[in-house]
């Protein structure tokens, strides 16, 4: 289809494979008009519900809100469209093939690229290998579990961590990228990736990492299975951006969330004096502020952390921010997390993903919530548990206006303190010694992952 309609030249992953944050990364290095990406992890659709296809643009992220909207206008006036069927690439070859086409459109150039490679340069020019690396090799070695859960990661694994900083192979499993994921969901959480979870919880290992389908997700887990939710890591994270050479040569313009992320982030913009930009679930809209140079490092509530070095969440760069954090600290996991809650404070937030919904009725539930947040009688309301209450201070729809273009976002309905009283959740979040914020948020169905 692409050589029937005139693009001249494409570059494909070695075997069709490439991680998200790499499409990215290929995308602003050779200045391609854009990428195409065929994707269990964004919005399946297809007969099992397990396939999407995801458009980024020139910047290499996501497409905005407008070409969305001009590609659903054109998909609707489509009559015909035209292949040239007899065209066929060995994806197992690389190299640059050419072919001089029976149609107006001649010549057409296939480039067939290591996955790997341009990724890596990135990523070289970014962090302290050496630091890394002795982190990993030293007499002090720290031993690490990679779970890259049979997707796409599994090529970057291997050569990122274990050929190119020196972990052992042992360290990296379920590296052979599946169609089944190896019959389990390719999701980087303490429901999926038990088999990770249960080999941290042995003792043996100091770091863990698990990764979805793509890439640009991931799970941290310290000694012992500690658990490091998306929020704090992300916090913590910005709170240590010092360790990381790309950003003390470059600085810190600016930090963004989502805003079905808890507020750990907006502690630490506010510590550091730093501008904090909170937006609608998306990463579409980060690539704006990044662009515009108002941002550097973002992330959401979904395990996706990226920064300004490309337009996508990345799942390896973030694990090497936290391996890069460790190794200048000279600390475990748990005690960064530990000294950052009692530094800055604890947030906690919650988490529900509600699947195969009847429309109607999701319909009339944010119709209804919408109707109990904006009674004003609700934000002066308080909360008994235990021994403890808490008050509502804000609640509203959220609506984002982009500082960039002016672009409104409208219809994201989230509360602050507490919203709804989720009795099992809520008595399992506040067990917990430490009480600063909880934000409970309800996304209705058709957003990313």
């Amino acid at each position: 289809m692409a050589a029937a309609n005139g693009i001249g030249r494409l570059v494909i992953g070695h075997n069709g494979l490439l991680s998200t944050p790499a499409v990215s990364c290929i995308i602003r290095k050779i200045k391609a008009i854009g990428g195409i990406i065929l994707t269990a992890s964004h919005n399946p659709g297809g007969p099992g519900g397990d396939f999407g296809v995801k458009f980024n643009v020139a910047n290499g992220g996501p497409s905005p809100d407008t070409v969305m909207e001009r590609i659903h206008q054109v998909s609707r006036t489509l009559e015909e469209y035209a292949i040239c069927p007899d065209l066929r690439i060995d994806l197992s070859r690389l190299g640059r093939h050419d072919f001089d086409l029976e149609n107006k459109f001649k010549p057409f150039r296939v480039e067939i690229v290591d996955s790997v490679e341009v990724y890596l340069q990135l990523l070289r020019s970014i962090f302290d290998f050496s630091s890394i690396k002795s982190l990993l090799t030293g007499p002090d070695q720290l031993k690490i579990r990679i779970d890259a859960m049979n997707g796409v990661m599994g090529p970057y694994v291997r050569r990122i961590l274990c050929d190119e900083l020196g972990a052992p192979a042992n360290s990296a499993v379920n590296c052979v990228p599946l169609e089944d994921f190896g019959g389990r969901p390719p999701e980087p959480n303490l429901v999926y990736a038990t088999p990770l979870v249960d080999a941290m919880k042995g003792g043996e290992f100091g770091f863990g990492a698990a990764f979805d389908a793509d890439g640009d997700r991931y799970m941290i887990l310290g000694e012992n299975g500690f658990f490091v939710n998306p929020s704090d890591s992300v916090a913590i994270m910005a709170a240590n951006l010092s360790t990381i050479p790309y950003f003390r040569q470059h600085g810190l313009r600016g930090f963004a969330r989502s805003m079905a992320t808890s507020t750990a982030l907006d502690r630490v913009a506010k510590a550091m004096k730093v501008a904090l930009y909170e937006t609608p679930t998306g990463w579409r809209y980060f690539g704006n502020l990044m662009d515009s140079g108002r941002c550097s490092l973002c992330g959401e509530e979904s395990f996706g952390t990226g920064s300004d070095h490309i337009r996508e969440k990345d799942g390896l760069w973030s694990v090497l921010v936290w391996l890069s954090i460790m190794a200048a600290r000279k600390q475990g996991v748990e005690q960064i997390v530990r000294e950052h809650w009692a530094k800055l404070g604890r947030n906690y937030f919650c988490r529900f993903d509600y699947e195969g919904l009847d429309p109607r009725a999701a319909f009339y539930l944010m119709r209804d919530l919408e109707a109990v947040i904006s009674d004003k009688a609700f934000t002066s309301q308080k909360f008994a548990v235990g021994d403890h209450i808490y008050s509502v201070e804000r609640a509203d729809n959220f609506e984002y206006i982009d500082p960039v273009d002016g672009t409104v976002a409208r219809n994201q309905v989230t509360g602050w303190f507490l919203v709804l009283m989720v009795n099992a959740a809520v008595s399992m979040l506040i067990s917990s010694s430490k009480r600063h914020d909880l934000l409970l948020s309800l996304n209705s169905a058709g957003l990313d992952n």
